[in-house]
């Protein structure tokens, strides 16, 4: 079947690899010292909300999962919809050495999704990260393709390409980078950005 799949043009969809978010704590470092991006603590997950109890039983075990965790200090999990349906849940970790925990939250939601019947909902997750100069940007990752992108939103739904790939640049050794800049969807109103 994979020589016919080769002629015809098909491939297989790449499958998902989770634990490619545990690279985002080492691209930070890059990220600081190239750029003077650092994280800010905020981390989302989005996903197609579907309707039913099984979903909401998911929902409730994972925030429960997540709100446990003692060293969140207070900080709660938020889910949310926005503009366009989709839903997201807003995952917090203070201080300098939150990022781990924060990939960790993050993680733990995509598996228990994925594990739970929904890998086909989850859309894509983020790490927000600002500078010196107040400059926002997201590093995505894309469930469906296995890699990551640069999201650097600017006031009126406009993007700052330029930053975008100087991150892309930056970072093309840390991260599998998604190459079709096509990909590169914008995520306006995402919480936490």
């Amino acid at each position: 079947m994979g020589f016919w799949r080769t002629l015809l043009g098909r491939s297989e969809p790449v499958r998902p690899d989770l634990d490619r978010l545990f690279a985002l704590p080492s691209a930070a470092v890059t990220l600081r010292a190239a750029a003077g991006f650092a994280p800010t603590g905020a981390g989302s997950v989005c996903f197609s909300a579907t309707e039913g109890g099984a979903f909401d039983r998911v929902r409730r075990e994972v925030q429960q999962l997540l709100d446990a965790d003692s060293e969140r200090q207070g900080e709660r999990v938020e889910f949310s919809r926005d503009a366009y349906g989709y839903a997201w849940l807003l995952s917090r970790r203070r201080g300098e050495d939150g990022l781990p925990a924060l990939v960790s939250d993050l993680h733990a939601v995509n598996t228990t999704l994925q594990d739970s019947g929904f890998g086909p909902q989850l859309l894509c997750s983020l790490v927000a990260f600002r500078d010196a100069e107040d400059r926002r940007l997201a590093l995505v990752y894309l469930y469906k393709r296995g890699t990551f992108y640069p999201f650097a939103p600017l006031e009126g739904q406009k993007r700052d390409n330029p930053l975008e790939l100087q991150v892309r640049a930056v970072l093309k050794d840390d991260l599998r980078i998604e190459a079709d800049l096509g990909r590169w969807f914008p995520v306006w109103g995402a919480p936490g950005l």
